[in-house]
């Protein structure tokens, strides 16, 4: 497993994403206070014009000097200061050829939207100025700015000034406000990721550094000791931990099997060499002039023949694995009367030959892409159960299902599944549909469907008999044109 660099790591991405987030949440603070900021410093500048003309009732017949004038507008910032009072009295102080103004703002009544978008207006001047390279003088603009005097809300204020140490201000107060931003991001993202790397990426880096230790090595890695932490880090911690115990003991009982299984497939391997020769050396007790002997020997001979039939299915279940699959275009009906003529010919319990009645519903033409030795197989396996468990009658019909599947349906009127048959149906080993047998032949007819892809299952079992449907995929156009005559006959086992 590859190790995570610097740039990938989880520590990484936090702090990262700490940063960007708060500086996201100091540029959303940042467009409200931008626009109170350029509020307030035109509120000082009204406001101190509203002092500079209160000058003019105190001089001599209303009237002050050039130099005063000169001095109150330099140190008020203005060009014209017009300050109307009740009675509409005005004071004027003006400079003598005053500039014509390039934009008038009336700030009574201005809602925060447009004191956004004023602001926003004259810093994207500053920056088009910055980008030309034309700061200074050329990008300054005279604006004339109307508000009642913040010191006395029932006189009017009119000021005509230059825009640019106003722009100047809102840059000073940008630039504060970004050093501002990024120490308290800084600040912000080296707390939390202090805080996550200890409560979160470190207890995590200890999960992975067991899973892939686990993973290299079940048997020699050391087992996991959960926390005593209650919150979702301790539940992993603690199912990871029960996990590996249950897996770990899986593996050994599954290494226990397979040492098992090999000593029992070569024993099964002479075993059944054993029984086939003593089958055939028990056939010649037929010629016995002994009557007791000659009504005997079926039955011993159908005994010897179950047994070298185990020996074949628990050789065959041990060995297939993953079943290697050869499909191609399969005419079922034949299919089902060479099973028939095999199940037919099944001896019985008591040695004698099984009468029952083959019912074959598939329609002439009917193709499957499938392998037709290894569906023969199941189709075998499902027919000898049912006729072994006393049905007298099986029919085989035929379905088809929507994205080219056909559904088999093996129904006989046998007297039905018991309850332990039906608890462990497809469990090797495990029980049995019928008396004396193993369990293993419906096992090896599910693995025979899973591996074309499709499902075998039980669809009812009661006292008038037993169905199974087989799921198998259908031939499609292409394929099902192609000729019959290159089917070729399933061999069992």
């Amino acid at each position: 497993m590859p190790r995570s660099t610097v740039a990938t790591s989880l520590s990484a991405k936090l702090l990262l994403l700490t940063i960007l987030f708060v500086l996201l949440a100091e540029v959303l603070i940042y467009a409200p206070s931008i626009a109170r900021f350029r509020m307030s410093y035109l509120e000082e500048r009204l406001a101190a014009a509203h002092i500079a003309a209160l000058s003019v009732e105190a001089a001599p017949d209303l009237m002050v000097t050039k130099e005063l004038q000169a001095k109150l507008l330099a140190y008020t910032g203005t060009h014209v200061i017009d300050l109307i009072q009740p009675g509409a009295r005005v004071y004027m102080l003006s400079r003598p050829m005053p500039p014509q103004a390039d934009a008038v703002y009336d700030l009574r009544g201005t809602g925060m939207g447009m004191q956004f978008v004023d602001a926003g207006n004259a810093l994207w001047l500053a920056l088009e100025g910055a980008v030309e390279g034309t700061v200074g003088p050329q990008r300054n603009r005279v604006i004339r700015v109307i508000d009642r005097s913040p010191n006395d809300p029932a006189q009017r204020v009119e000021v005509t000034m230059d825009e640019r140490p106003l722009i100047d201000a809102m840059l000073d107060f940008s630039r504060r406000i970004l050093a501002v931003s990024v120490a308290i991001s800084l600040i912000a993202a080296i707390l939390v990721y202090v805080t996550l790397h200890a409560l979160l990426v470190r207890p995590m880096r200890r999960l992975t550094a067991e899973v892939v230790a686990f993973r290299r090595d079940p048997d020699g890695a050391p087992p996991l000791v959960p926390g005593t932490r209650a919150d979702e880090i301790g539940v992993a911690e603690r199912e990871l931990a029960a996990m590996q115990g249950t897996v770990r003991a899986a593996l050994r009982q599954r290494e226990r099997l397979a040492t098992l299984g090999t000593a029992v497939a070569k024993i099964n391997h002479d075993l059944r060499g054993i029984l086939s020769t003593a089958s055939l050396l028990s056939e010649r007790l037929t010629e016995s002039a002994d009557p007791e002997v000659r009504r005997v020997t079926p039955r011993l001979v159908a005994s010897l023949d179950r047994a070298v039939e185990l020996c074949s299915q628990t050789l065959s279940f041990t060995r297939d694995g993953v079943l290697p699959l050869s499909p191609a275009p399969t005419d079922l009906r034949r299919l089902v009367e060479e099973v028939g003529a095999e199940v037919l010919a099944t001896a019985r319990p008591d040695g004698g030959r099984v009468e029952a009645d083959w019912v074959n519903d598939v329609p002439a033409g009917t193709l499957a892409q499938v392998d037709a030795a290894q569906l023969g197989r199941a189709l075998v396996n499902l027919g000898r159960n049912a006729v072994q468990a006393g049905a007298d009658r099986v029919r085989i019909s035929i379905q088809a299902e929507p994205a080219n599947r056909l559904t088999l349906t093996v129904a006989d009127n046998g007297p039905g599944l018991a309850p332990r048959a039906r608890e462990n149906l497809f469990q090797p080993f495990a029980g049995s549909a019928r008396a004396g047998g193993v369990g293993l032949g419906l096992a090896i007819a599910r693995e025979v469907l899973r591996a074309h892809g499709g499902e075998l299952r039980l669809v009812e079992s009661d006292a008038a008999g037993t169905a199974f449907a087989l799921d198998i995929p259908q031939c499609n156009a292409d394929t099902g044109a192609v000729a019959v005559a290159a089917h070729k006959s399933f061999v069992s086992h």
